[in-house]
């Protein structure tokens, strides 16, 4: 994956020109060298509260345009309202291929807007700051969205204060996807009400194909860190290694039907649930017996996770391994799990690549 490539790298003087750039066909080198502010054009729709514990629960936008599974099925009986939100929000900046969008050490950043690729490829989205998309508002907006594409890599951003999402891929398959490095923080408004934000990764297209190593994911969340699979006849091959969970007052990782999970060399810190019931295929190795079961397939030992203060884990099965005989799963370099907080509190956030 090489983004823009060797292009002059550009800064943008307004926001309609870093909107025009990253759709645009051209190969780019785009660099952010300030926060790019989107907000300010506010709507009303209809909406309801389906959680009213305090003192920050979200509520959920509804009708024409919007998901009614909240509002009407699965909250039948909340409260009716109307709410005020960003425009920015629900309205992703679309980002075409041969692109690379860079911030300028931790100064540069996107508010209020989040990123879409769709059927797009070779992407590089590396040290923004995504910020502010409704984080009072389920459907206010998600960060990054990936329906379809392939060869894209998003690493060292910093991404907090979402409406849903902060990454997710649609129905299109994310193919030679990596998120890494990435900073995935957590407190502000909640689904849960325990302060902590739910919706931090949801990985469900069609075929995806997706690593996701070394991200501080999440710091003080409550779920989805990723969620994979849930569609019938869609599959997910994910490999979760090298992660930092802290504080997680509720599920880590989030497996349904049609997933493949490879959990390797993740460190688990106060987190309540680790994995939920398994539904899809995970193997989360914990001994050196459960490691060594990784060689028919991989050729060589798996990296084993660990876990303080933390639920009961459940170490799937091997079962499915052969879903990750590829030399992006076997050649890689994977940390110790015991080395994983040191690394990832250095490593992960804005202003560092290595």
């Amino acid at each position: 994956t090489t983004g823009g490539g060797s292009a002059t790298p550009q800064i943008p003087s307004s926001n309609a020109e870093l909107v025009s750039w990253l759709g645009d066909s051209t190969p780019r080198v785009i660099l952010l060298d300030r926060i790019f502010d989107f907000t300010g054009t506010m709507a009303t729709a209809q909406g309801c509260k389906p959680w009213t514990c305090s003192p920050h629960p979200q509520v959920a936008l509804s009708g024409p345009g919007w998901s009614n599974i909240l509002c009407l099925s699965s909250r039948p009986n909340a409260a009716k309202i109307e709410i005020t939100y960003d425009k920015a929000g629900p309205a992703p900046i679309k980002v075409g291929s041969h692109k690379t969008l860079l911030g300028k050490g931790s100064a540069g950043g996107i508010k209020g807007k989040g990123l879409r690729i769709a059927r797009s490829q070779n992407i590089i989205i590396q040290t923004p700051r995504t910020d502010q998309l409704n984080p009072r508002i389920v459907w206010g907006g998600d960060a990054i969205t990936i329906d379809g594409g392939s060869n894209i890599w998003v690493d060292h951003n910093r991404i907090q204060n979402i409406g849903r999402q902060m990454l997710v891929t649609g129905y299109g398959a994310a193919k030679n996807t990596t998120f890494s490095n990435n900073m995935l923080y957590g407190v502000g408004y909640f689904a849960t009400c325990n302060g902590r934000h739910y919706w931090v990764a949801l990985f469900t297209g069609a075929s995806d194909e997706i690593t996701f190593a070394l991200n501080y994911s999440c710091g003080e969340c409550s779920g989805r860190g990723p969620h994979v699979g849930g569609t019938s006849g869609y599959t997910q091959k994910v490999h979760v290694y090298n992660n930092y969970y802290v504080s997680v007052q509720g599920h880590a990782l989030d497996p349904e039907e049609g997933s493949n999970i490879l959990a390797e060399g993740n460190y688990m810190d106060s987190v309540t649930t680790p994995i939920l019931p398994v539904a899809g295929s995970v193997f989360y190795p914990l001994t050196s017996q459960d490691s060594a079961s990784c060689n028919s397939v991989l050729h060589r030992a798996c990296m084993a996770n660990m876990a303080v203060n933390s639920g009961k884990i459940d170490v799937g099965s091997t079962a499915h391994l052969s879903a990750f005989a590829r030399p992006a799963v076997q050649d890689a370099q994977i940390l110790a799990a015991s080395a994983v907080p040191a690394y990832v509190q250095a490593n992960a956030r804005l202003g560092v690549v290595n």
